[in-house]
C-alpha cells in the first residue's frame, strides 16, 4: 500500500516543478495547481521510497533539487509560501478571495518535510550538498516572527500583500498547527519567543479538554477530539513518543484521540451503513457535496481511509483491521493507481474518485513511522528543532 501511495508524489508529481498536486481526479487530466503542505509531505514520501528501495537515491535527489530550485524562484511573502501555486509558472493561486499571500501553516508542513530531506541526504557529493544548501537558504529566509503582527503573543495564519492581516486568523490550539509553533521557535533567523507559544497557542478555546468520551479521557482539543488529522499533520516529523510539556503528554493525547474517534464509529449513533470496528475514521475530506470538516460532532456518514491508516502508530491492531477491510470487500470501489481514494459513504453508495495530497502523504509517512520511525528520527535529529523544543519547555527522549 505504501508503494502504491508513493506514486501520487513520484509518478504524478508536477512535471515542471516536481511539487505535489493538490488533488488528482480519476479519468481527468490534472491541472497545474500544486500544494505547499502536500509537497512537504511528498518530500517525506520520497525519502521513504529511497529507504525502501523503490526509488534510486540519485533520482530522488534530482527530484528534490527540482522542487527546491523551483521554490527558490517563486513569489513568497516574507519567506512564507502560499497555500497553492501554479506548478508551471510559480504564480500564487488564491486559496480564497483574501487568501492570496503567505500561509504559515502550509509552509510549516513544507519545512517539516524539507528538513527531513536535509538530514537524510547527508552525503558529500555535489548534488546532495546543493540540496542541503538550498533547503537551508529557504529555511533561513522564512520570517516566522512576521506572523506575530509586530510582536503580539500570537501567530497569525495568513498575510497578503493585497489585504494585509485582514483575514485575522489566529493560530490557537488544539488543532493541526503545533508544528508551526515548533518551527517558528526553532528558526535560525526570525524565530519567535517562547511567550508567543505560551501566550497564544495554548490559550485557544479548544485547547484544554480533560473530559471523557466512551470512557477515554481526552487531554486536549474540542469535544470528541475533532478530525483525526489533528493527530497526523504535526506529527509526521515531530515524534510524539515521550513528547511532553507542561500541558500534555502528546503520545497519550494522540492515542486517546484516535481511540475516541474509532469508538464513536463503533457506537455509530446516526446508524450509518458500514461503520464498525473495521470501518472507521472521521477527518476532513470529500463528500458528495464537496470537501467538509468531518468529525464526530459533524458526522455526515463519510469514512476517510487515510484517517484510520495514518493512525497506525497509535492503534496498530485497529488500523490493520481497517486496512484489511478497505483492501477486502471495498477494494474495487476504493483502490486505484495511487492507493486508496479520499473517502466514501456506504449509506449514500458514494465513493470518491479523487486522491488528495494531504491524505496520501500522512498515510504513507505515518505507516513508515510505525514500521521504522524513519521520519521521526530524521526530523528530531535537526539541532534547530531540538533547541526550539527545549526553548518551549518540551521534554523528549530526543533531547536527552
Amino acid at each position: 500500500m505504501q508503494r502504491q501511495t508513493l506514486r501520487y508524489f513520484w509518478e504524478f508529481g508536477h512535471p515542471v516543478s516536481g511539487l505535489a498536486r493538490e488533488r488528482i481526479t480519476i479519468g481527468r487530466d490534472p491541472d497545474d495547481r500544486v500544494a505547499t503542505g502536500a509537497s512537504g509531505m511528498g518530500a517525506m514520501a520520497i525519502i521513504t521510497g529511497v529507504e525502501r528501495g523503490w526509488i534510486r537515491r540519485q533520482d530522488a535527489v534530482k527530484r528534490l533539487l527540482t522542487m527546491t530550485r523551483f521554490l527558490e524562484n517563486v513569489p513568497c511573502y516574507h519567506g512564507i509560501f502560499p497555500h497553492w501555486m501554479n506548478g508551471r509558472t510559480g504564480a500564487t493561486i488564491p486559496f480564497a478571495r483574501k487568501d492570496d499571500g503567505g500561509d504559515l501553516v502550509e509552509t510549516a508542513f513544507l519545512f517539516q518535510g524539507l528538513l527531513c530531506a536535509r538530514q537524510y541526504f547527508h552525503r558529500e557529493d555535489s548534488d546532495e550538498r546543493e540540496l542541503r544548501r538550498l533547503i537551508d537558504r529557504l529555511w533561513c529566509e522564512a520570517e516566522w516572527d512576521w506572523h506575530t503582527r509586530g510582536g503580539l503573543k500570537m501567530l497569525y495564519w495568513h498575510w497578503s500583500p493585497n489585504h494585509g492581516w485582514s483575514m485575522d486568523f489566529e493560530i490557537r490550539g488544539w488543532n493541526e498547527c503545533l508544528i508551526a509553533y515548533v518551527l517558528a521557535a526553532s528558526a535560525p533567523h526570525y524565530a519567535i519567543d517562547a511567550s508567543v507559544y505560551h501566550g497564544g497557542w495554548v490559550q485557544g478555546q479548544d485547547f484544554r479538554n480533560e473530559r471523557t468520551y466512551h470512557d477515554i479521557e481526552l487531554p486536549l482539543g474540542p469535544d470528541y477530539g475533532g478530525p483525526l488529522y489533528f493527530a497526523h499533520y504535526s506529527f509526521l516529523g515531530l515524534d510524539p513518543r515521550g513528547l511532553k510539556d507542561r500541558y500534555a503528554n502528546y503520545w497519550r493525547q494522540n492515542v486517546h484521540h484516535v481511540r475516541i474517534n474509532r469508538e464513536y464509529c463503533i457506537h455509530n449513533p446516526h446508524h450509518f451503513k458500514g461503520y464498525g470496528p473495521d470501518c472507521w475514521g472521521l477527518t476532513s475530506d470529500d463528500t458528495d457535496e464537496g470537501y467538509r470538516g468531518l468529525h464526530p460532532k459533524n458526522d455526515l456518514g463519510f469514512i476517510a481511509p487515510n484517517a484510520a491508516l495514518a493512525s497506525f502508530p497509535y492503534t496498530p491492531a485497529a488500523s490493520m483491521l481497517a486496512l484489511q477491510h478497505f483492501d477486502g470487500p471495498l477494494r474495487e470501489r476504493l483502490w486505484g493507481e495511487c492507493g486508496f481514494t479520499s473517502s466514501f459513504s456506504e449509506s449514500k453508495d458514494w465513493y470518491s474518485r479523487d486522491y488528495i495530497g494531504v491524505d496520501q502523504g500522512p498515510t504513507l509517512v505515518m505507516i513508515e513511522n510505525y514500521r521504522s520511525g524513519l521520519l521521526w528520527k530524521l526530523f528530531m535529529s535537526c539541532p534547530e528543532i531540538r533547541s526550539g523544543l527545549a526553548k518551549l519547555g518540551f521534554e523528549s527522549p530526543h533531547l536527552a
